[in-house]
């Protein structure tokens, strides 16, 4: 797992994250070649997530060249180009299902700590 998408996944779990997947989707077909995923129990949290996301990265001199929904904090979405990080809510995350959508992507679940 390279380097950045390691620092997500520590950044998120710090943050208390759960259901945390990694989707490496370079052969399949996708505009990025990862997708990080992860549920937050609400707004506040998928929001410190989001910020521990942005934290972590920047130490690595990486910023995103797009966020969106960070208001709402329902799912924030960080676009990294190489990868995107996907903070959601639980409702939203059952509701979009992006887990699903990229069936055909090597699939990497991290365990909740506790």
């Amino acid at each position: 797992m390279p380097k950045a998408i390691q620092a997500v996944v520590e950044a998120a779990q710090a943050r208390k994250a759960t259901g945390v997947v990694v989707l490496d989707l370079k052969k399949a077909g996708a505009f990025t070649d990862y997708f990080v995923i992860c549920s937050g129990a609400n707004p506040r949290q998928v929001q410190a997530i989001a910020d521990s996301v942005e934290e972590a990265l920047k130490a690595q001199k990486q910023r995103p060249s797009l966020v969106e929904g960070y208001a709402r904090a329902e799912w924030v979405l960080l676009d990294y180009f190489d990868f995107v990080v996907h903070v959601f809510s639980k409702h939203a995350r059952d509701f979009y299902a992006l887990d699903r959508l990229w069936g055909s992507a090597v699939r990497h679940e991290i365990p909740d700590e506790d």
